[in-house]
């Protein structure tokens, strides 16, 4: 029985005659406020992926881990060989492997830390998250591959997402932000690769953004 805050008078009959009594009952949510309640908070967590939201870790490489995502997305979007609804499914679900992938190993007061681990990598062989996604939507690796750059890098660390395609390509910034300072952090393998890389990357060109 749902019950208003309001108080209600209840009649009861004691020896012949009859009394009023008052009862209070603490307010509740009534069925439609308790709808209205439920459908503002999947409106605000549209498309979070469930886990996201019991770690706060996973929550805070949202950005990261979602820029990464839209950008393979992209690439598959300029064959125009695949309907929005399989590209959506592929970025919702290379977003849930690599939050699950990174989980364990995020560092934003090190953000070079584990940079390896967390690099995405296309080189003659398929890099299994990609290939995982993929599979969701009916793509075999082979079709994948045939889609996709041969050589792709991409590094997806705390507060910077960046990619390089081709061997001699330059690295170029999909997501920039800026990190606390860290006068001990390591050069993280993006780094290396930076001595010495100063050609254009080949013809998959992308807008560098930042906040």
């Amino acid at each position: 029985e749902l019950r208003t805050g309001a108080a209600r008078t209840r009649t009861t009959t004691e020896g012949g005659s009859s009394r009023s009594k008052r009862e209070n009952y603490l307010p509740v949510f009534t069925t439609s406020l308790l709808k209205t309640v439920v459908t503002a908070v999947e409106t605000l967590c549209i498309r979070i992926p469930i886990h996201w939201s019991s770690s706060c870790k996973n929550f805070m490489m949202k950005t990261e881990v979602s820029t990464a995502a839209n950008f393979v997305t992209r690439l598959l979007r300029g064959t125009g060989l695949l309907s929005e609804e399989q590209l959506q499914q592929f970025r919702f679900s290379l977003e849930e492997s690599l939050g699950d992938h990174y989980q364990h190993h995020w560092f934003p007061n090190a953000p070079c830390r584990g940079s390896g681990y967390r690099c995405i990598r296309i080189n003659h062989k398929m890099d299994p998250l990609i290939g995982k996604a993929a599979c969701t939507i009916g793509l075999t690796k082979e079709r994948l591959f045939s889609l996709l750059p041969s050589e792709l890098t991409m590094w997806v660390d705390p507060y910077e997402v960046s990619y390089r395609i081709g061997e001699d390509g330059s690295i170029c910034v999909l997501y920039e932000s800026t990190p606390p300072p860290d006068k001990n952090q390591k050069d993280s393998c993006k780094e290396k690769l930076r001595i010495g890389q100063s050609s254009p990357s080949k013809s998959f060109g992308m807008m560098t953004c930042s906040s």
